[in-house]
């Protein structure tokens, strides 16, 4: 049996393309906080998580309240979260959710690494701690967004710009060649809603085998979105957070046959129960960040199945233990058949040795090794360290960013 005998917290920035929505445009820098939990019998365990001010304090306060405990105790790592948090209100994540309760979110990042350190230990992967692998790849969606060809200042990155349904066209196109996906994700809630059903109908056009999909972030009200289902019914497979609030679906989701996805309105399991009476919501992203883990997760989904809403998974700006983590859970989990989202495409810097993750046929293959099967790069990890104490980012905040540029921007939901 072993022990934790310390925790280490490194925050870290890489690169991040000028993407929109209707918060504004993502920062040139994204952060991310990545846990490694050491054992006394020398092993160690990789997590990975948000990183601000707040977040990083909270994650000092619980790593500091760990060491002894047994990393088959997932139990007792609850417990201790909730003993130092128990004052604590309110979670900020992803830049645009909010969280009552922080317990979730900052429990996350340990329960992987312990559930990496158990995989090492028994020297199987974490899909057999989680009731085995249904599936030996999973299957995620390219995901799309109205770009910049740059950020302000900088050179043009590689991928161009994209701010009409042509460039959007061959954004995809790039993608789908790189990576093979076979269905579409497109952020939406940047420009009018006539113009990005254009878009998705130029997808459709473009790709008539893929699926697709189109998440405007709550940027529409209730009619609006009514009228964007009726012009796009036979046309994607799910909408995603067309309005704002459990009632807004709601409402929306009585006048139409597509079926409505969400990671705003239920990011809690406090959200469920209302959701279900409501019938507000058929397909839940799931994200093991906010949900409280792997094991949360798939509770989650448990619940999902038990209602007969159908399942995905959302994401967030993000590294390859965070890919790694996704993978694993996603491979346990029979009723998630929805491609999952990842911004992994996006990045251009990571700190794990390649050769663990790879896309094939828009799928990722399972990692066998023990754990999460991969393995950290610590030269990286120094190097995306410095470049997080160079970049002077310390939150994310797309409407700041966005107003630098555009002093008059306004990122108000339901703008259309």
């Amino acid at each position: 049996m072993s022990r934790i005998s310390g925790i280490e917290l490194t925050p870290v920035a890489f690169a991040d393309p000028p993407l929109l929505n209707v918060s504004g445009v993502h920062q040139p820098f994204a952060l991310r906080t990545i846990v490694q939990v050491w054992t006394d019998d020398g092993n160690h365990g990789l997590g990975e998580t948000y990183c601000d001010e707040t977040v990083l304090a909270r994650l000092t306060a619980v790593a500091a309240a760990l060491p002894g405990l047994d990393t088959f105790d997932l139990h007792g790592l609850r417990s201790r979260v909730a003993d130092v948090l128990r004052a604590e209100r309110g979670a900020q994540v992803g830049g645009m959710l909010n969280l009552q309760d922080p317990i979730d979110v900052v429990l996350s990042p340990f329960e992987v690494a312990l559930l990496d350190l158990q995989g090492k230990e028994v020297g199987r992967p974490v899909t057999a701690l989680l009731g085995g692998a249904v599936r030996d790849s999973v299957p995620f969606s390219a995901y799309l967004f109205y770009k910049w060809a740059g950020h302000p200042g900088a050179a043009e990155d590689s991928w161009g710009e994209a701010l009409d349904p042509a460039g959007i066209v061959a954004q995809a196109r790039s993608m789908i060649d790189q990576y093979g996906f076979t269905a579409i994700k497109l952020k939406g809630g940047v420009f009018p809603p006539e113009q990005e059903i254009e878009a998705v109908r130029a997808l459709a056009e473009a790709f008539p085998e893929h699926k697709l999909r189109i998440d405007p972030n709550c940027a529409w009200t209730v009619d609006t979105s009514v009228a964007v289902a009726k012009a796009l019914t036979g046309v994607i497979e799910y909408l995603e957070d067309p309005t704002p609030g459990i009632d807004g679906m709601a409402a929306v989701a009585a006048q139409t046959d597509i079926p409505l996805a969400t990671n705003m309105c239920v990011i809690a399991f406090a959200h469920l129960k209302p959701s279900v009476l409501a019938d507000a919501v058929q397909v839940v992203l799931s994200d093991h960040h906010y949900w409280g883990g792997l094991r949360r997760s798939q509770l989650l989904a448990g619940i999902c199945d038990t209602f007969g809403m159908g399942l995905s998974m959302h994401s967030n700006s993000h590294l390859g233990i965070s890919l790694a983590a996704m993978t694993q859970l996603a491979a346990a989990t029979p009723n998630l058949t929805y491609a999952c989202d990842t911004h992994y495409p996006w990045k251009t810097e990571d700190l794990i040795k390649p050769g663990a993750l790879a896309f094939a046929d828009g799928s990722v293959r399972v990692p066998t090794g023990p754990g999460l099967g991969i393995e950290l790069d610590t030269d990286a990890l120094g190097r995306l360290h410095e470049q997080y104490l160079a970049c002077g980012i310390r939150r994310r905040d797309d409407t700041a960013y966005r107003r630098t540029i555009e002093p008059g921007f306004s990122p108000n939901g339901s703008r259309w």
